[in-house]
């Protein structure tokens, strides 16, 4: 076929072809912003999510371009391998996680400025040094080093709780360089209070660990627990820090469902056989204790037991305490869940829906059934995926999208915008709907 040469167009030509470029771009931007204003398709059509951040790859604020290049040439940033996946607020600080899946992750532990721009570089925290690491244990520059971390929580004593798996290399050939621990930095300095590496009775063949929520008041700082699901395992691990102890907690719920392990997310098709992974936890009730809400990623039903139970699971009978976990109900069909959240404010318990590309949200006073548990943001351009979400201490639920199975099974396209994250106040997301 002939080619025209670009140089001998004529001005009509060129003008024409600018004209036609120009329009091309325009209606570019319409869909953009039709997309956007469509973001949320509900029933009701109640909650539209703000888009906060978004980027086509992950790229970080490197102290110098010869450091990019280098870290490049060493296969420790390889841009393509760089999923977020796990966040948290404080403040301005926005943290992003992004776990070993696969190697060249240059900065497992992240943050973006909540006011700064929607597609700016993810910052290493609490510095580059304890982020871009060597591949074994005896080269970790320090004992605030964090090797791949899922997820993480801001207590309510400005504490980051960061749960680190120790696990590199996770979809092609694992590698544990480091044991499984909690690390505690303390947000106003930026400086590690406490690494937690937990114990061998804590951990199991196939244990996975990679969640944490913290049970504190903050007027007794130093007497709090944190809650680590085993995903892999089945169980829970609960740490006290007074105790700087750890203890393991087992049950027939913290199982996945045999029926609910099919997932159809993004044309990808996949089967998982995930546990326990989604915690949330109440406001303290009368008793003091709080109730823990729970379930396996890997299922559609709910759970709930009340923290005095795991603070003090080591000295009571463990046949008696099987009864006193209790099953909430069932979501209904697809309603697989990685993430979950108690906001008090509201009293509703928000959580991802990621077989239905949005979020889901349940009035803890009312029955758990599928009428209680609607679908109150869904779009499966934009939420292809939802992987977390928080809600922070101004009620602002924040929800991350990353497309997690065509990273894992199939390849993103760099040219696409793949990762997103949403805020919306809590008020307004459940806003006519039964939650409200």
């Amino acid at each position: 076929m002939f080619k025209k040469d670009s140089n001998s167009l004529s001005v009509r030509e060129r003008n024409s072809e600018q004209d036609r470029d120009q329009e091309q771009e325009r209606n570019l931007r319409m869909r953009t912003a039709l997309l956007l204003a469509l973001s949320v398709a509900t029933a009701c059509g109640a909650a539209t999510p703000q888009i906060r951040f978004a980027w086509k790859q992950i790229e970080y604020a490197w102290d110098s371009p010869s450091d990019r290049d280098n870290a490049i040439a060493d296969g420790k940033f390889v841009q393509e391998n760089n999923l977020p996946l796990g966040l948290a607020r404080w403040k301005n600080k926005l943290f992003v996680t992004v776990p070993k899946w696969k190697n060249g992750v240059a900065s497992t532990l992240n943050y973006v400025d909540v006011d700064g721009p929607m597609a700016q570089p993810l910052k290493p925290y609490p510095s580059w040094k304890d982020n871009l690491i060597a591949d074994s244990l005896k080269e970790l520059p320090s004992n605030s080093t964090l090797t791949s971390v899922f997820r993480v929580f801001v207590d309510a004593c400005d504490r980051l709780w960061v749960m680190d798996s120790g696990l590199v290399d996770i979809w092609g050939s694992p590698n544990q360089i480091a044991g499984p621990s909690l690390v505690v930095f303390d947000l106003n300095t930026d400086a590690l209070l406490h690494r937690y590496f937990l114990k061998a009775d804590d951990i199991k063949e196939d244990s996975f660990f990679a969640n944490v929520v913290v049970d504190v008041d903050k007027d007794t700082c130093d007497d709090a627990y944190a809650y680590v699901p085993d995903l892999g395992a089945y169980g829970v691990v609960v740490y006290s820090l007074k105790k700087d102890d750890s203890w393991r907690v087992s049950h027939h719920y913290f199982f996945f469902e045999p029926l609910a392990g099919s997932y159809s997310v993004g044309g990808v098709q996949f089967h998982w056989t995930d546990g326990v992974f989604a915690l949330a936890l109440s406001e303290p009730r009368e008793s003091g204790f709080r109730t823990l809400f729970f379930h396996a990623l890997s299922s559609t039903k709910e759970f709930c037991v009340s923290t005095e139970l795991l603070r003090n699971y080591t000295l009571i009978d463990k046949d008696e305490a099987f009864h006193d976990f209790k099953l909430l109900g069932d979501r209904g069909e697809n309603t697989q869940s990685s993430a979950s959240y108690y906001d008090p404010k509201t009293n509703v318990l928000f959580y991802t829906q990621v077989n239905k590309d949005g979020v889901g949200c349940w009035k803890t006073d009312k029955p758990y059934t599928p009428e209680n548990n609607p679908l109150i943001i869904s779009d499966p351009t934009l939420y292809e995926f939802p992987n977390d979400l928080k809600v922070d201490n101004e009620g602002i639920l924040w929800v991350l999208s990353d497309r997690l199975p065509r990273f894992l099974y199939k390849t993103l396209d760099p040219e696409d915008i793949n990762y997103r994250i949403f805020s919306i106040s809590t008020t307004e997301a459940i806003a006519g709907t039964v939650c409200a």
